[in-house]
């Protein structure tokens, strides 16, 4: 859809809810004003940009309600930018391609953010797993390093200077307690079963020692 293709179904969705709307109004896309109700402004664009949210942001220092409209977006674009809109109290509608059906997502208000207790749990969790500050300044020369990969690189490093032992065993010479789950999950390939209970070394680990056990 061009811009210009936007205006006709909001005008009209518009009109529907009792708006008398008016285009191209100083420099707001689209202005709706209805009896003693505070005006309304849309901005128009064919999908989200840095350039509608920095509009939308503009105009809010006009009038209080005011909506971003795009051409529907996918689902996964629509939710994301979703979110940004209503961090910055800014209303979002969108216009089907196939139809000009107009749908609102979300109307300008104060954004309130939800807490999640688990999510800040597993953050703190991550945090406490970390040794030391391993990605200060940034990631590494190989990535990120999580404490998850500290874990496994503690175990590989044991199972380097030993040879292969007993799961309990990595765990207490490594101080990592969850050393059997990792070398049994083996995620990064550095470990072996070499009998029920026993791992050792792979190739594979050898090298993630060389490569991370430097940074």
């Amino acid at each position: 859809m061009r811009e210009s293709d936007l205006y006709p179904p909001v005008k009209a969705y518009l009109k529907g809810q009792g708006y008398e709307v008016k285009g191209e109004v100083g420099a707001a896309d689209v202005m709706a004003v209805r009896a003693n109700d505070p005006p309304v402004v849309v901005e128009l664009k064919r999908g989200f940009s840095l350039a509608l949210f920095h509009q939308g942001i503009a105009r809010q220092a006009a009038v209080e309600a005011v909506y971003l409209c795009v051409a529907r977006p996918g689902a996964a674009a629509l939710k994301r930018n979703l979110g940004l809109a209503r961090r910055l109290g800014l209303g979002v509608m969108t216009v089907r391609p196939r139809d000009g059906r107009v749908e609102v997502h979300c109307d300008p208000g104060p954004f309130q953010p939800r807490r999640s207790p688990a999510r800040a749990a597993r953050l703190l969790r991550a945090f406490e797993r970390l040794r030391g500050d391993p990605n200060a300044g940034g990631a590494t020369r190989h990535g990120l390093v999580t404490g998850y990969r500290q874990d496994a690189l503690a175990c590989a490093r044991v199972l380097a200077g030993e040879g292969p032992l007993r799961a309990a065993r990595v765990a207490a010479l490594a101080e990592v307690p969850q050393a059997r789950r990792i070398m049994a999950d083996n995620y990064y390939g550095w470990f072996e079963r070499v009998e029920r209970g026993v791992y050792g070394l792979t190739d594979a680990g050898r090298r993630g020692l060389a490569d991370w056990g430097t940074d």
